[in-house]
C-alpha cells in the first residue's frame, strides 16, 4: 500500500536534527508522500530544505494563528518567495480562539490574505480551525478560494456542518490522536465524510496515537513523547477498523483522494 499523510511538522524543532533518520523510516513504513507545513517565517527554510533534499517532502508554507506576534512587515511577500521556489501548498494557516490568551483580532485578516493568496495560485491549502467553525464557514462562503479546495487539517468540527464545508471544497483530515476512546465524537464525524473527501494524517510531533498503537517511539531532548511520522500506518489500520472497511481499500481511495487535491 502506499500511503499519504495530509499533514505533519517534520521541520520542528524537537526532532533535533533526526529528519533524515524519520524519513529513511517513513521510506521502510510505505509513505510514499508527506506534507510538511510551515507555520512562520522562520520555519520556512527549514521546509524548503528538505522539499530540495527528499522527494517525500511536498512543502506547504502559511502562518499559524499562534504564531502571528512573529509576523513581519513584508511577511506576506516572503510567503510568496517561498511558494515561488518549489510547487508547494498554502499552510498551515486558520482561525482559534481556544488556545487562552491568543489574540483573535488579527487572525482573519491573515487569514484571508493567505486563503487570497492560495485561490490565485489554485494551491491547497491547510487549515487549522479551533472553535470558531461557524465564522470559518461564514469565510470560506463569501471570500476566494482555491478551486482544487481545502484540507480542513484534524477536522474536529461538528458533523452536520460536513455537508455545507464539502460543497465549499473541503477535504476532512483524519489524525491518529482521534483513535483515542474519549475522542469518539470526533471520530463519528468521520462516518459522514464524503469517501472522495477523505484526507489522513499524522501531524508529527503533536497528536500522539494511543499508547498501544504507536509503531515507532521516540522523545525529545527533555523525554517528552513525540509523535513519529513513521506512526502513519497505524492511523489506516485504526481508521480502517473503526470504518470496518479492508485497510487496502481505505489506503486507496486515501491515495487517489490526496493525488486530486496535492497533484
Amino acid at each position: 500500500m502506499n500511503l499519504y499523510d495530509a499533514h505533519n511538522h517534520l521541520q520542528d524543532h524537537r526532532f533535533a536534527g533526526r529528519q533524515n533518520d524519520l524519513l529513511a523510516a517513513c521510506h521502510q513504513s510505505g509513505i510514499v508522500r508527506m506534507v510538511v507545513n510551515g507555520t512562520c517565517e522562520s520555519d520556512w527554510p527549514h521546509v524548503l530544505a528538505l522539499a530540495r533534499q527528499n522527494p517525500l517532502v511536498l512543502p506547504s508554507f502559511g502562518y499559524h494563528p499562534w504564531q502571528l506576534h512573529a509576523r513581519t512587515p513584508d511577511w506576506l511577500t516572503r510567503l510568496e518567495y517561498y511558494l515561488d521556489q518549489v510547487p508547494s501548498a498554502v499552510g498551515e494557516i486558520g482561525l482559534d480562539r481556544w488556545k487562552p490568551g491568543l489574540p483573535y483580532a488579527p487572525q482573519e485578516a491573515v487569514f484571508l490574505a493567505q486563503l487570497a493568496l492560495a485561490a490565485q495560485r489554485n494551491l491547497p491549502v491547510s487549515i487549522h480551525c479551533l472553535q470558531t467553525w461557524g465564522r470559518l464557514h461564514e469565510l470560506l462562503r463569501t471570500h476566494p478560494r482555491p478551486a482544487r479546495g481545502f484540507v480542513l487539517h484534524s477536522f474536529g468540527g461538528p458533523a452536520e456542518m460536513i455537508p455545507a464545508l464539502a460543497e465549499l471544497g473541503a477535504w476532512f483530515s483524519f489524525p491518529g490522536y482521534f483513535l483515542h476512546p474519549r475522542k469518539l465524537r470526533q471520530r463519528e464525524a468521520f462516518r459522514q465524510v464524503p469517501p472522495g473527501r477523505l484526507l489522513i494524517e499524522t501531524d508529527a510531533p503533536d497528536q500522539l496515537l494511543p499508547a498501544p498503537d504507536v509503531l515507532h517511539p521516540l522523545t525529545a531532548a527533555d523525554g517528552q513523547p513525540l509523535n513519529h511520522p513513521a506512526n502513519l500506518p497505524a492511523v489506516y489500520r485504526g481508521l480502517a477498523a473503526f470504518l470496518n472497511e479492508p485497510e487496502p481499500t481505505l489506503a486507496a481511495r486515501v491515495e487517489a483522494n490526496f493525488q486530486r487535491l496535492f497533484g
